[in-house]
């Protein structure tokens, strides 16, 4: 038998320890800035527009924050779909040098938390630049989801993940198409528990180290990165 070349796709239990650890790190990064960061949302981005309504209903600190999210977390996408293109175009895998760019990012967010601690003032210049630096790293996750890992079930909104699962579930149970079904659960299920878990471990993990936590899914990222470079 030949060995795996790199444009052989990668062994299933690598697709499956790729997804469950990126959804890991999602969950986290997410919960973790939720809790540290007055409600800010750095994974799933949309959630701040529930945020931004609550706070114009009833002024609450930490709105600038949020309405900044926005337009960086497009930003980094932008970005980082260029990134791809241009290893795409020099003939290289884009998925190394962009993890590891995540990485760097949550490197940042680490230490910049760690140097505004204790983050008291939620609409305080450094908070809100702590902040930000979250929502990159979890850009450049969100586009290569999308990108890159696009075979995987998205690793940072659970929501489809949950919905498709409930789906096929009442499908296997009905015996109608169960076959597909029961692949697609074996897929979607893993991700969902582990951003789950990701996020149960971001909320504890702050309440107990504070941004120190956040090495957590740094030393994830390099794990997929790793992967990635075996494959």
């Amino acid at each position: 038998m030949s060995a795996t070349t790199a444009a052989d796709p990668p062994p299933a239990s690598s697709d499956l320890a790729i997804s469950i650890t990126m959804a890991t790190t999602a969950g986290f990064v997410d919960t973790c800035g939720f809790v540290a960061l007055f409600g800010l949302f750095t994974a799933h981005v949309t959630g701040n527009f529930v945020l931004i309504g609550a706070t114009l209903a009833a002024p609450r600190p930490g709105i600038l924050a949020k309405l900044l999210a926005f337009p960086t977390f497009v930003l980094a996408v932008a970005a980082t779909q260029l990134a791809v293109h241009r290893y795409q175009r020099t003939g290289r895998d884009p998925a190394r040098p962009v993890l590891l760019g995540q990485a760097g990012f949550l490197a940042l967010f680490l230490g910049a938390g760690v140097w505004a601690s204790p983050v008291t003032d939620a609409d305080a210049a450094l908070t809100i630049g702590v902040g930000l630096l979250g929502v990159v790293a979890m850009a450049i996750q969100n586009a290569a989801s999308r990108t890159i890992f696009a075979s995987h079930p998205p690793s940072t909104v659970m929501t489809g993940n949950v919905t498709q699962t409930v789906i096929d579930a009442v499908e296997v149970v009905l015996g109608a198409s169960a076959g597909p079904a029961k692949a697609r659960l074996r897929k979607m299920l893993p991700p969902v528990a582990g951003f789950t878990a990701g996020a149960i471990a971001g909320g504890f993990g702050f309440v107990r180290l504070g941004f120190w936590c956040l090495l957590a899914p740094l030393l994830a990222t390099l794990y997929v990165a790793w992967r990635c470079r075996r494959r």
